[in-house]
């Protein structure tokens, strides 16, 4: 535990100097809970990582107190939260209201979900930070997918096709320079899209994993999906991937939407992470299945009605892009 603690000490300080650039001379503000043996590890993580900065125990303060702390920051000033849930403070939506407020976020969730030490392995692992293998990447995949016209997804004995053409790319690589908010829910290491048509795919999936009711990450053994003009029309897959689907079709559509490339070497069928907020950036392809996407805006989708993105995870053999294999 010794040496992970010190690994997660350096990781936690390369975020905060190469992907957020924080400066010593300004502030930053540590809320963190107690709650499990891996947000007590991290924490004693960024406090090696940000000596200077002042640390609040949630479940020990009051929510007049992190607010009154917030009020004292500064744009450009540093907030850090690692929570084992979800840290609630009312209707004070604190991402959104922190990044209002331009203050530079790095935000650790649902950290109670790693329940052995493999998993705590995983997750320190993951949240190494090498700019040179990020940005470069993240850029490149980014360049390639925005020019494309047809996206293959080959599995062993499937194929899903893509026309028409993608969104422009999301990266979510540590790279903040020219966007409006500076950092995000860590781990990090993904570049994303969709279907500027989300009609126009067509053909066969295999999944190896998937988020459950209980929005843990389930691993299985690979089986088919069809999809029909952007929706799941069938499955091979187990009685709680079907209860998923069921989940999403009572109210909405069970559409494919997110196409999303995994960086993360840390995370992968061999690595898993039960927790779906880190997972997602496995090494590797993720979809989501539903309606709902917060970040691209469709003609026909009210985004205060659509409530479902279940992430799953595609046993892909190889990516092209115009007939060309994708190098990720």
């Amino acid at each position: 535990m010794k040496d992970l603690s010190a690994l997660a000490a350096k990781h936690a300080a390369d975020t905060v100097r190469l992907a957020l650039k924080h400066e010593p001379a300004r502030k930053a503000l540590v809320v963190f809970d107690a709650q499990s043996p891996l947000s007590r590890l991290v924490t004693e993580a960024y406090r090696s990582a940000l000596p200077e900065a002042e640390f609040v125990d949630y479940d020990a303060t009051t929510r007049e107190t992190i607010l009154a702390a917030i009020e004292l920051l500064q744009p450009r000033d540093l907030v850090v939260m690692i929570q084992s849930m979800t840290f609630r403070l009312d209707e004070f939506r604190i991402r959104i209201e922190l990044f209002k407020r331009k203050l530079a976020v790095i935000e650790h969730v649902h950290l109670e979900r790693a329940t052995d030490d493999r998993q705590m392995e995983i997750y320190v692992d993951a949240m190494a930070y090498d700019p040179s293998y990020y940005r470069p990447l993240g850029h490149a995949l980014k360049a390639k997918i925005d020019a494309a016209e047809t996206v293959k997804v080959f599995c062993a004995g499937t194929t899903l096709t893509y026309d028409g053409g993608m969104e422009p790319t999301k990266l979510n690589i540590g790279d903040y320079e020219g966007m409006t908010n500076v950092g995000g829910t860590f781990p990090i290491g993904e570049v994303f899209s969709e279907p500027r048509d989300l009609a126009m795919v067509n053909g066969e999936v295999k999944l190896f994993a998937f988020a459950g009711l209980d929005h843990l990450v389930q691993m299985h053994e690979p089986f088919t999906v069809r999809i029909e003009k952007g929706i799941v029309v069938s499955h091979e897959g187990p009685a709680s991937f079907q209860e998923v689907l069921d989940q999403i079709s009572a109210d909405e559509q069970v559409m494919v939407r997110e196409f999303g490339i995994g960086l993360n070497p840390a995370m992968g069928k061999d690595r898993l992470l039960k927790d779906i907020t880190a997972f997602e950036r496995q090494k590797g392809l993720h979809l989501s299945l539903g309606e709902k996407h917060g970040v691209y805006k469709k003609p026909g989708f009210n985004p205060k009605k659509t409530h479902f993105h279940i992430d799953v995870f595609v046993d892909v053999e190889r990516i092209e892009v115009d007939g060309e294999a994708l190098v990720y």
